[in-house]
């Protein structure tokens, strides 16, 4: 599979190096996408979990600290 880029209004096909370049670069976003996604949810787990133990409900937090 070639993968294509534009260059100064021209389509070409990548050459190896920047095909290489592509995607080592499209997988570091991903893993970090990943790893951002992955903190989200286990901080509103531990949000919840906390919750929980304290018998409330978000809005009642809310409420409270807000």
């Amino acid at each position: 599979m070639t993968l294509k880029t534009n260059e100064n209004g021209i389509d070409r096909d990548m050459t190896a190096d920047e095909e290489s370049a592509y995607l080592a670069h499209s997988a570091k976003i991903l893993a970090t996408t990943k790893a951002e996604a992955d903190a989200k949810t286990a901080k509103a787990e531990a949000r919840q979990s906390v919750l929980d133990k304290l018998g409330l409900t978000a809005d009642e937090a809310a409420t409270l600290f807000g």
